[in-house]
């Protein structure tokens, strides 16, 4: 259990960081803090904070910044959302009440105006969504050598994908590998099928040499469809906030971006209203955080929207305008079916 002096210290310390960037010491610390202590004391309860793994060290420097375990304690306990100002929200309702020719165009809207307000990536998921299944993969022959793979989801939607097969692989051995595949992922969801179509590997081997080119051929299928319902916007924003030039981590970070299947898993919802992955809670390469807002459309059922940012990204006023564009999303979209339906 920390203290509530501790508790003072670990939150001026993040807010600061949030702020600034920069590592902070005790005599900064002693003048921003609520209460009066002294510097030698401000510095004993950092070390017990850092002992406890709440902050560390950045380099040599006496200063310090919050750790992964820190961002967690803060956001479970500590954070209070920011209420948005009244002309943000607003700019907000406006931009929501336009006329609108279907569902995915105020998704979409959605992920432009987060991306905008915030500066970071922003991410919407059509209501709905996360409970597509896969219904099944079908084989129809082109000739030439080519045969066409079909992706059907429990949505209706059809994808497809043209794959060139070598002159050795008979029609027999195809029908095979997709009863194969259609074994392991028919009935899940779209977030789950890539785990199970690398396991569907080594079957696949039985049948084909080149299995890798063949299951690659679905993972673009299967991206294809994820697409259709989620809408990314401000990937650019990316440069801003990865530190130190840290071309490795742009290039990783753009790459979760460009992949939709693993950005699919990443925002997958747990159910909570509103969730905080930090790192992906395991992942501290990247440097990374995900907030996330499900909401309702009295209609289909919950989309998602979110936002990836910095780890030492404005919590407060990150989940604050999400709550607030949760609930008016939520709004604008009942009355949308409503209009609709009369």
């Amino acid at each position: 259990m920390l203290t509530d002096r501790q508790l003072s210290i670990l939150k001026a310390i993040i807010q600061n960081y949030t702020d600034v960037g920069q590592p902070i010491g005790s005599k900064k610390l002693q003048e921003q803090l609520p209460i009066h202590v002294s510097s030698a004391t401000i510095r004993n309860e950092m070390a017990a904070l850092e002992r406890q793994g709440f902050i560390m060290k950045q380099h040599s420097s006496s200063g310090r910044i919050p750790s992964l375990e820190g961002y967690r304690y803060y956001v479970d306990n500590l954070l209070e959302p920011d209420r948005l100002d009244r002309n943000v929200v607003s700019r907000i309702r406006k931009s929501l009440n336009n006329e609108f020719a279907k569902v995915d165009d105020i998704v979409a809207l959605s992920a432009q105006l987060l991306s905008q307000m915030t500066n970071y990536v922003a991410i919407s998921l059509k209501p709905g969504s996360n409970d597509v299944a896969v219904e099944g993969f079908r084989l129809v022959p082109l000739g030439n050598q080519q045969v066409m793979v079909l992706l059907v989801t429990s949505d209706g939607s059809v994808e497809n994908q043209i794959f060139s097969i070598p002159e050795n692989i008979h029609g027999d051995q195809l029908e095979a590998v997709i009863r194969l595949i259609n074994e392991e992922v028919v009935g899940l969801p779209l977030s789950e099928v890539s785990e199970h179509l690398i396991k569907a590997i080594p079957q696949v081997s039985s049948y084909l040499r080149n299995s890798n080119d063949f299951i690659e051929t679905f993972g673009d299928i299967l991206d294809k469809a994820v697409r259709e319902h989620m809408y990314v916007s401000g990937k650019h924003n990316v440069l801003d906030f990865v530190q130190d030039d840290d071309l490795e981590k742009v290039k990783s970070l753009y790459s979760l971006i460009d992949r939709p299947t693993d950005l699919r898993k990443l925002v997958k919802s747990n159910g909570e209203d509103v969730a905080v992955k930090i790192n992906d809670d395991h992942d501290s390469a990247l440097n990374y955080s995900l907030v996330s807002a499900t909401y309702d459309d009295g209609n289909h059922g919950h989309g998602l929207i979110a936002i990836l940012g910095p780890t030492n990204m404005h919590y407060s006023q990150v989940i604050g305008m999400l709550d607030t564009f949760r609930d008016e999303l939520s709004k604008r979209l009942i009355n949308y079916y409503r209009n609709f339906n009369e």
